[in-house]
């Protein structure tokens, strides 16, 4: 077993009472095993609070999941975590959804699981259509199983309006379904029902979020989650028209967008709460190497590169950082794979949209669990709030 502390890096000299980093926490395998808190962070997050429960650093728990609103989260966080967290601090996959205003105002089919339409509708989307909808106006289009065939086999003459854009929140129930009916709406160009068109390509927008291939919860391996769902439909919609499905957007982990949505978060507390040293380092701790690691590693490339540019975003100084920290409580374990490395390249689990690059695969830092990880950053940023 190999946990990487980096000691010779930590920092000599005064200590700080004033946070100049924050904490972007994954949540599953890193905080909870599905429903189960994971011991060590309940003990993390009493360093992170002081005696009135107001946090002493920025912190943004940034999780790939997307089956509830903001408010539901962190409401589960502070019961299971025994700390007051707002929905302020929750970023949901979906949450840059805020952003694509342009797609408010369009019908958009969403999928997935959870409130689906009280998500969409929080986001700003002012007409989406649930999978569920779509199959109860069109009852002749879901056919894989047949005890949920109609009984009475006529057309549907209930009028949709135009479907503008597909929007792809987390991995539905029943897969057969939402991947037919998907295809069926980027296939007749937003009007499902009608025959597939020869002519539908480029097909209508498509956004997803969240591309774990797998995430744990309870059982002793990792399960499958969205990213799989999405390897699905880009081959069936590959095999059915031979031409590459795309996407207008991707969210969630590891992409950019994600953790610059999250960097504004981290910034906006440290203005709240009037701190006036600057923000430099984010620190970005989970357990899955395919999406966190990869991308925290990512966007520090890409600090780098913005600094080197000379093209400094305001309120960010120059030369801010995002460090990886890697625990081993989820997804991955030293037991079960070689510590990643340039020697042990493992088996490439992120988006095809991502081209692999090892150097992207290897943390920054390996601890045992979520507490060493807290108490590695207070070491390394000489801070000491008390």
């Amino acid at each position: 077993m190999r946990y990487i502390y980096s000691v010779d890096v930590i920092n000599s000299g005064c200590l700080s009472v004033l946070p100049s980093f924050g904490f972007l926490f994954d949540i599953d395998g890193v905080l909870v095993r599905g429903k189960t808190p994971i011991p060590a962070a309940r003990t993390a997050f009493q360093k992170l609070v002081d005696s009135q429960g107001q946090f002493l650093v920025p912190v943004v728990f940034v999780t790939n999941a997307g089956n509830c609103l903001r408010q539901k989260k962190a409401d589960q966080l502070s019961h299971l975590l025994g700390v007051p967290i707002s929905q302020d601090q929750v970023m949901m996959s979906h949450s840059p959804l805020r952003m694509f205003k342009h797609y408010h105002e369009k019908c958009v089919l969403v999928s997935g699981q959870g409130p689906l339409l009280d998500i969409a509708q929080d986001l700003g989307f002012c007409q989406p259509i649930t999978i569920d909808t779509l199959r109860e106006k069109r009852p002749l289009l879901d056919a894989v199983d047949h005890d949920r065939r109609p009984n009475v086999l006529s057309p549907s003459a209930v009028e949709l309006p135009k479907i503008e854009a597909v929007v792809l929140f987390g991995e539905p129930v029943r897969w057969e379904t939402s991947l037919q009916l998907i295809i069926d709406v980027l296939l007749t160009s937003g009007y499902p029902g009608n025959p597939y068109e020869q002519e539908s390509y480029p097909h209508i927008p498509v956004l997803a979020c969240n591309m774990d291939l797998m995430w744990v919860a309870e059982a002793q391996s990792p399960r499958f989650g969205h990213g799989t769902f999405m390897v699905c439909l880009e081959n069936i919609y590959k095999k059915i028209t031979g031409k590459e499905l795309k996407y207008e957007a991707l969210m969630g982990k590891p992409s950019r967008l994600t953790y610059q949505y999250a960097e504004h978060l981290i910034r906006a507390q440290a203005l709240q709460r009037s701190w006036e040293q600057p923000i430099q380092t984010l620190y970005a701790v989970g357990d899955n190497v395919m999406t966190d690691v990869y991308g925290a590693n990512l966007y520090d490339r890409y600090l780098r590169a913005s600094c080197g540019a000379g093209c400094v975003p305001r309120r960010r100084p120059p030369g801010c950082r995002c460090r990886s920290v890697l625990v081993c409580t989820g997804v991955y374990s030293p037991r079960a794979q070689p510590a990643p490395g340039p020697r042990g390249r493992p088996a490439f689990h992120g988006h095809r949209d991502f081209g692999f690059d090892p150097a992207l695969v290897e943390p920054d830092h390996i601890v045992p669990d979520v507490d060493a990880a807290v108490d590695l950053v207070f070491r390394l940023e000489n801070f000491a709030p008390h």
